[in-house]
């Protein structure tokens, strides 16, 4: 199986030639085998892109431009979707290739292919993942309850912050109506025998 990128070499698009250099350079520097397939000189190769490229992958105007990427006869996509792989460490994926052992991608696929992490990769993982990654192996029934498990263990967390704060706040009230309210009260109380004692006096 051979990667084919379609390019035009003669494009007068400074985007087409930017997005061809992008994926031939890749691919390049990854090593990984292709052809180019040069639809300017040759219309063999025009017509044939053209033919290939899934209806629904084309553009609205229905012609596909360059660049364009097959393995052999099968579509990998186009500039966009070459972008987003590379993104997304997938590259090799899109292109319908195996990972070479020891990258990123080729790490990836044994993450989904066996459910399984490294020992060296789980002490970068949170709690949340551990269990995701427990629950793998684990009954419908159980995932529940480990989903359950943290969620809890998180709102503990969060209430354990919140105490202190309304602590705080229960202590401070008492001491400031203590002290706006005694003074008060004791003032009032005194006040009122000496307004009896002149009253009783007026009547005398």
């Amino acid at each position: 199986m051979v990667v084919k990128v379609f390019i035009a070499s003669q494009s007068g698009s400074t985007a087409i030639k930017k997005k061809q250099q992008d994926v031939l350079g890749f691919l390049e520097a990854n090593k990984i085998d292709f052809k180019e397939m040069d639809i300017a000189a040759n219309e063999g190769n025009r017509k044939w892109m053209r033919e290939n490229v899934p209806g629904e992958k084309r553009p609205q105007n229905g012609i596909p431009l360059p660049p364009q990427i097959f393995n052999d006869e099968l579509y990998c996509g186009d500039y966009d979707a070459f972008f987003n792989a590379k993104e997304d460490h997938g590259v090799y994926a899109f292109l319908g290739l195996a990972p070479p052992p020891g990258s990123k991608e080729a790490h990836q696929a044994a993450i989904i292919q066996n459910g399984e992490v490294p020992e060296s990769d789980k002490g970068d993982l949170g709690n949340e993942q551990h269990l995701l990654i427990a629950a793998e192996d684990q009954p419908e029934e159980n995932i529940e309850i480990l989903h359950n498990h943290f969620e809890q263990s998180t709102d503990l967390n969060a209430k354990e912050e919140e105490q202190p704060e309304s602590e705080e706040k229960e202590e401070a009230e008492p001491v400031t109506e203590d002290e706006e309210e005694q003074p008060v009260t004791e003032e009032e109380d005194e006040e009122e025998p000496v307004t009896e004692d002149e009253d009783e006096v007026d009547e005398s």
